[in-house]
């Protein structure tokens, strides 16, 4: 068995995967405001998981983690928790390998296998982040620093980060409404491919990507907005395979790839 923790900013999802990466069991609780909470929380829901013959770990970070041995500090992008330490709660619970990687490269991992080429994927979300792989496997040297959300553009006659303009948050306070999945009508969908398109230029001009993903709350309504946006020579923007478990999956493999090693 495999197991992932995928810890977001409304909800952390804990997955367990057979060999075959079949979902064997799912658990998901609201993410705590508080660090101290959050560890508790995620201590005690890990509980009944103990039981299982649990091969290897993969936990996705919305944010920075840094390693040191077999020690994990992590900083998560939508919390203003600063830099702390994860490994100790999970250490106590499990003796199997436990690899930490940021949640959009792990949905990348998972969302470009069978892809050809150079896939980036990018998740419009609380914020925007991105990942770049190929055929299942992160392209380590292009994915270090990739943080496409923070470039500035301007926007209706303001410069702001392409994140406060285009993520799903930004989208949901601009129309007022409480989910971005809830967007509808031909005007809004032009909006909406607009402020997405903002940033493509410069992420295609960098990495020359075959293929872009556009994933998170907004890649679920894909179509919707996709058939406005500029097309591009040699770039395709594709829908994700899972817009809500991209990043669980790509846990399950990236956990496999890391045993293998």
């Amino acid at each position: 068995m495999y197991l992932v923790i995928d810890i977001g900013g409304t909800k952390t999802l804990i997955a367990l995967f057979s060999k075959r990466g079949r979902v064997r069991r799912r658990y998901k609780f609201k993410t705590p405001q508080d660090k101290i909470q959050f560890l508790n929380e995620l201590s005690r829901n890990l509980q009944d998981f103990l039981k299982y013959d649990i091969r290897a770990l993969a936990v996705a970070v919305p944010g920075h983690v840094r390693i040191e041995q077999k020690n994990c500090s992590a900083n998560l992008g939508n919390r203003d928790w600063g830099w702390f330490n994860l490994s100790d709660t999970l250490n106590k619970l499990f003796s199997c390998p436990i690899y930490y990687e940021n949640d959009a490269n792990l949905a990348s991992v998972y969302e470009s296998k069978g892809i050809p080429g150079k896939t980036v994927f990018l998740t419009f979300s609380t914020g925007i982040g991105g990942g770049v792989a190929r055929d299942g496997k992160l392209l380590v040297n292009d994915t270090d620093g990739f943080e496409p959300g923070h470039k500035k553009y301007s926007y209706n006659g303001e410069t702001k980060e392409w994140e406060d303009i285009a993520a799903a948050s930004a989208l949901e306070k601009a129309f007022g409404i409480k989910y971005a999945t809830d967007l509808r009508g031909k005007e809004i969908m032009q909006d909406v491919a607009t402020r997405i398109y903002l940033g493509l230029p410069d992420i295609i001009k960098e990495y020359r990507p075959n293929t872009i993903i556009l994933g998170g709350p907004l890649g679920k309504i894909f179509r919707l907005y996709a058939k406005y946006l500029p097309k591009i020579p040699k770039v395709k923007f594709r829908r994700p395979k899972r817009p809500t478990e991209s990043v669980i999956y790509g846990g399950y493999l990236y956990a496999k790839q890391k045993e293998r090693e």
